[in-house]
């Protein structure tokens, strides 16, 4: 299991990638810097990187980190979205799931802006 950081605004994130070959690609593009766009409780911005959806889900748990392939966007999510149903996160359409962010993403909720970094551990 590979392991990254996630800079947002300068505070650091650790995430733990998965097993997937989309994580794998993700990985082999780093380090990316990008500004990130919100949608309710979900950071999302572009990457360098178009492949399909690998295992397409439509629903997803606060501290995932997923790749959406309509937007060729990294996704991260800490709270409900504007189509979630309750306080679970909902992607606006199916996304890959490609790792975990470890620690409290509540300090998210507070932000306006989101200046990504994320790097090799």
């Amino acid at each position: 299991m590979k392991e990254i950081n996630i800079f947002i605004n300068d505070k650091k994130f650790e995430v733990e990638l998965n097993e997937t070959k989309t994580a794998e690609k993700i990985y082999g593009i780093l380090p990316i810097v990008a500004e990130g766009d919100f949608w309710g409780n979900e950071i999302y911005f572009e990457i360098p990187l178009e492949v399909p959806n690998e295992k397409p889900i439509k629903y997803v748990e606060v501290g995932d980190l997923a790749y959406w392939a309509e937007g060729n966007c990294l996704c991260i999510f800490f709270g409900w979205t504007p189509v979630s149903t309750d306080d679970r996160p909902k992607p606006a359409s199916a996304v890959t799931v490609v790792g975990r962010i470890k620690g409290n993403l509540d300090e998210l909720k507070k932000l306006n802006e989101a200046k990504i970094k994320i790097e090799k551990k």
